[in-house]
């Protein structure tokens, strides 16, 4: 008994850390992994056989296969195809989320949200309706798509590996798809006609507007003969003012320097352009002697030039950024790189951005040279929304990935190889045959994620082997009492579901299986049913944003705010899990 109290306690505040976020959730879950090895609740050599499980191997390997399609132009092809679907807001709905759908059964969520969220919002800026219309089911056919196939998300994964523990052989690569591929159109069908009333409109993103106005704090300032300032340099002018301002360009005569380095010395006459508010603008004018050169507001003609250029982009889920402000980074100082504003759930924060902490899901429009910008995204863990020009290049960059990762899933399919080896081995082919480069076979992990699984898979251990597994599923097997069997199924599926919508999906998964498991042990049913009822709960948290990735992508190009989620995902998840039931009853009896 003090074994189940102390593995409850131990997850019981994990679980809250994960909600609160002020930890990130791999760093969380290694300080549980230790405390329940520090009780004894896990044996000593056990306590990193995490970090070898072939759930983690094939997790990791699955990432670098999605980033080699992503890099090599395949999917951008197929998301190019819908500017052919017309001017229909309607349409180009149903095309753009039944495409991320199918795209999602095969790479990760991310990787497919990544190219097809800028391919909403050019349709959208050109005029074709609301991309907030479009942005959150997409999102969530991202997440419908993850259930289609093994690899579509880490909680197949996971309970692929797990049915493999307990006696049986692991799920293969198709076995999700009778159930995955039902729930995934039943959601879609129901997006489809009920998106029109259900997801909020943000005008932040009609036609071509933007979130934020930068011109209302563009202003010249004119530098006079005699000026203190003559001959001295941009950092020199900056480091005068204490409140944070950007320098976005400097007109020289004929001539325009967008995004001048700090290094620029002022010369007499110049035109200098800064973004700053009302109250820092006076500051500078105080302090330096600059005079006004125009009182009308500017236009952001002179922000671009060939090199110079201004891209939109979303702090990602594990962003370096999170936390942090632009003046903590020192963007401009090391990178040459100007954040001229951020919106966050749609709207524009205040301009001076020095006490602005950045959060997931935050829009930055950044000015600087394309190439370090890129660098810069990369870098911080960002996602560009200005849509990347199409990788075809030569006929075999398109099919010879295409033909690895088929070669693979063949493989793994016809019983040839475990998913893990051929996973794995598709991954090393793509860099032998430079589909993608050596230096970028890691980095494109995500390995919080991995950190994460390879942490929470011995908790999952301890909590069958200290008897708490059992617990719980007594418990729900008797407010179930006397019910058929799929009423238990309905019940795990949903606390799964819920679950999911608070913590990481593949730690929902870890948690939620070894209770699948003792509950089916107790009615003397198959484990499989319940194994695929946490797969599909794990797989699809519709209620919130923190859920998955994929929700805080489109949190900010969307304009949503965090209750928005509920309108369309409290009915989704009701119907994709009344779908499910059905579906796993039919495909998976719990007897035989």
């Amino acid at each position: 008994m003090a074994e189940q109290i102390w593995i409850g306690l131990i997850l019981i505040t994990a679980l809250v850390l994960f909600v609160v976020d002020r930890w990130r959730y791999d760093f969380v879950a290694m300080g549980a992994l230790f405390a329940a090895t520090i009780v004894g609740l896990i044996p000593r050599e056990e306590v990193f056989a995490g970090f070898g499980n072939a759930a983690v191997i094939t997790v990791a390997a699955v990432l670098v296969l999605s980033h080699a399609l992503w890099r090599s132009g395949v999917v951008d092809m197929m998301a190019s195809s819908v500017k052919q679907m017309g001017d229909q807001v309607w349409l180009q709905m149903i095309v753009l989320t039944g495409l991320t759908t199918f795209v999602s059964a095969f790479i990760s969520n991310t990787g497919a949200m990544a190219i097809m969220i800028p391919v909403a919002l050019q349709l959208s800026r050109n005029g074709a309706g609301h991309a907030s219309l479009m942005l959150m089911p997409m999102a969530f056919g991202s997440l419908l798509g993850g259930t289609i196939t093994m690899i579509g998300t880490p909680p197949n994964i996971i309970i692929s590996d797990i049915r493999a523990s307990h006696g049986a052989e692991p799920f293969s690569i198709f076995d999700f798809t009778p159930v995955g591929i039902v729930v995934a159109l039943a959601g879609l069908l129901m997006m489809w006609i009920t998106a029109r009333w259900l997801v909020p409109r943000s005008k932040s993103r009609d036609t071509s507007s933007s979130p934020y106005d930068v011109s209302a704090y563009l202003t010249e300032l004119y530098l006079p003969e005699g000026a203190s300032l003559v001959g001295h340099t941009l950092f020199e002018f900056e480091s005068k003012i204490k409140e944070n301002f950007a320098v976005v360009a400097i007109k020289r005569g004929k001539q325009t320097l967008s995004a001048p380095p700090r290094y620029q010395r002022l010369r007499a006459e110049d035109v200098v352009i800064v973004e700053a508010d009302a109250e820092t603008l006076q500051q500078i004018l105080d302090v330096t002697k600059f005079e006004l050169n125009a009182e009308q507001k500017l236009d952001t003609r002179f922000l671009v030039s060939d090199e110079i250029k201004v891209i939109e982009g979303i702090v990602g889920h594990d962003s370096r950024l999170i936390g942090r402000s632009a003046a903590d980074l020192r963007l401009r100082h090391r990178f040459g790189v100007n954040v001229l504003a951020v919106a966050r759930e749609g709207q524009p924060l205040k301009p001076s951005l020095s006490d602005v902490r950045f959060k997931p899901g935050d829009v930055l429009l950044l000015q600087g040279d394309a190439e370090v910008l890129n660098d810069v995204f990369n870098r911080f863990g960002c996602l560009p929304l200005a849509q990347r020009g199409l990788r075809l290049g030569k006929k075999r960059q398109l099919l010879l990935p295409l033909g690895i990762f088929t070669g693979a899933i063949l493989a793994s399919a016809l019983g040839l190889l475990s998913v893990p080896v051929a996973f794995s081995m598709a991954a090393g082919l793509m860099v032998l045959a430079k589909v993608i480069p050596i230096r970028e076979l890691y980095e494109h992990i995500e390995w919080p994620i991995i950190v994460l699984l390879a942490a929470t898979i011995p908790l999952g251990g301890a909590l069958e082997r200290s008897g708490a597994a059992d617990t719980l599923a007594g418990a729900a097997l008797w407010v179930s009492q006397g019910a058929p069997g799929v009423v238990a199924i309905s019940l795990l599926l949903t606390v799964t579901m819920l679950l999911s919508n608070i913590i990481n999906n593949a730690a929902a998964a870890v948690l939620m299986a070894p209770i699948g498991i003792s509950m089916a042990n107790s009615l003397e049913a198959s484990h499989d049913p319940f194994l695929m009822a946490v797969a599909l709960g794990a797989a699809l948290p519709f209620l919130t944003p923190i859920g998955h990735q994929s929700n805080i992508l489109v949190m900010g190009p969307g304009g949503y705010r965090f209750a928005d989620y509920w309108r369309l995902g409290l009915p989704l998840s009701i119907v994709v899990g009344i779908v499910a039931v059905i579906m796993i009853s039919v495909t998976w009896p719990m007897h035989g």
